[in-house]
């Protein structure tokens, strides 16, 4: 039937955006993609342009689009990379300065300034994350540092501070309302998990007015309709936004605790549900809202800083490409480890003084070694979150796994193998997009959790290959490893 409705999803994330059309059936009718930049002006500086991210967004609505009737998109679903900040004029809508990224760690030194006073337990006991410049907190107060230092403008109401998803909803409104979903506040590190509320001690803590801030809103909205995106019509309701880690495990079918999802990505995100914020207790990982449907669901959660970072940075150092490394590596590291430590380690470690290292060089060691002691990297630190998930909410026999690495079926069966777990592997690979238009349809009607639960979703799966003893041996000498990365201090 050509008449029935069609929900658009985008998904903007660090190196590209994408843009999928899903109908009813949960198939998908098109896609599009447009690339991204991403800019190192100085180390541990990473940036971004707030008006190429929108650009990306107008074309790769257009692109995905195009042969289809605008007029049949019943709403839109978003998912956007997290923790990315920047800030802008309010009667304008100019940038004042570029994006900061997820990954930018200018702000390193003043991390390490409030953890000296004693702020990162406070820190982590209201937000459920560690005090670090992963998050939001500090790029906003660097940017307000250098575009408003006496926070006048900010407390006049002049300025907007948001994340990605409050400029995409700024933007696709025509500035109509400076709005934030609440899984992505929850990442910037100024929410109070529990209330879902700006916390004024952090506001005071970071120096950030309350008056730059966005207004929080669910994950369904109300969020402001769509104007000015040809050839989507004005008034097309954004009916879904998410973080895109939260889309990916919504896009999963994981509604309830005990399935994990691993988003292999520029980083990775290992995250399962849990039965409520209390169960976070003790645990290593970060506790964060996955969405707000008119039920809170929070999840464990656990960042990876570089995955896919560290096979493009090898690719690039040994002049070849990310596909020829993979397809370039030995069956075996012949001892040889990577700690990807490129600006320190984050979950389970969360040490931001540990350092990149690559050990057990020998003559004998070349190119194929390498490649896979930097694949080995991606599936050891994704090993190390999972163990922590285990501890609270027991063994995981699974893991889900989306983004764009899992097109490499041998990294797929060296997590399997390096885990002991099976990997499972969609064979639809924009997860994060197609949760975005799950959860919109949900919102608009056209689908349940149920329905969507009952998807057929096809898959390839890995099982564990190796006994545990040699599981143990490899985890042991990586952790030796890590253990080095951060000065001898121990894992």
């Amino acid at each position: 039937m050509t008449d029935r409705p069609l929900l658009l999803a985008v998904d903007q994330g660090t190196s590209a955006t994408k843009a999928l059309l899903v109908d009813g059936t949960g198939a998908v009718v098109a896609s599009a993609s447009a690339p991204l930049s991403v800019d190192h002006p100085r180390p541990g500086w990473v940036e971004q342009s707030p008006g190429q991210i929108w650009d990306s967004v107008v074309e790769a609505v257009g692109k995905c689009l195009a042969g289809h009737d605008p007029a049949r998109v019943a709403g839109v679903g978003l998912s956007t990379q997290r923790e990315s900040c920047l800030l802008w004029e309010r009667a304008t809508g100019r940038p004042l300065g570029t994006l900061l990224g997820w990954q930018d760690r200018r702000t390193a030194d003043r991390c390490a300034e409030l953890l000296a006073d004693g702020a990162g337990d406070d820190v982590r006991a209201v937000t459920g994350l560690p005090l670090d410049p992963m998050f939001s907190a500090l790029k906003a107060q660097w940017l307000l540092d250098t575009h408003d230092p006496d926070r006048s403008r900010s407390r006049r109401g002049e300025l907007c501070l948001g994340t990605v998803d409050s400029w995409l909803l700024w933007r696709l409104s025509d500035g109509a309302e400076h709005v934030v979903e609440v899984g992505n506040a929850a990442r910037t590190q100024l929410l109070d998990v529990r209330t879902r509320d700006w916390d004024a001690d952090l506001l005071d803590l970071f120096d950030v007015p309350r008056e730059v801030l966005p207004r929080i809103t669910p994950s369904t909205g109300p969020f402001p309709a769509v104007r000015g995106l040809a050839p989507l019509a004005d008034g097309t309701p954004v009916a879904a936004v998410l973080g895109d880690s939260h889309a990916a495990l919504f896009g999963h079918g994981v509604f309830v605790p005990g399935s994990v999802k691993v988003t292999y990505g520029t980083g990775s995100s290992v995250m399962g549900l849990i039965a409520g914020p209390d169960r976070a207790a003790g645990s290593p990982l970060c506790l964060t809202l996955a969405w707000d449907d008119g039920t809170p669901a929070y999840a464990l959660e656990g960042n990876i800083r570089s995955s896919g970072a560290t096979l493009r940075w090898l690719a690039g150092l040994l002049g070849t490409d990310e596909a020829d490394l993979a397809a370039r590596a030995a069956p075996d590291s012949a001892g040889v480890r990577l700690v990807p430590a490129f600006g320190g380690l984050a979950a389970p470690w969360w040490d931001n003084d540990a350092t990149g290292l690559l050990c057990g060089l020998t003559f004998a060691t070349g190119l194929p070694q390498l490649a896979r002691a930097a694949l080995e990297s991606v599936a050891f630190q994704v090993e190390d979150v999972v163990a922590g998930l285990d501890t609270a909410s027991g063994r995981v026999g699974a893991l889900l796994a989306d983004g764009g690495a899992t097109d490499n079926a041998a990294l797929m069966q060296l997590q399997a193998d390096t885990s002991g777990r099976v990997v499972r592997r969609p064979r639809a690979r924009d997860v994060s997009a197609l949760g975005a238009a799950h959860l919109a349809g949900c919102a608009l009607g056209v689908f349940t959790k149920d329905r969507l639960a009952g998807l057929a979703r096809a898959e390839d799966v890995h099982r564990p290959r190796g006994t545990a003893a040699e599981r143990e041996r490899a985890l042991a000498s990586w952790h030796e490893a890590v253990a080095r990365a951060r000065g001898h201090r121990g894992p």
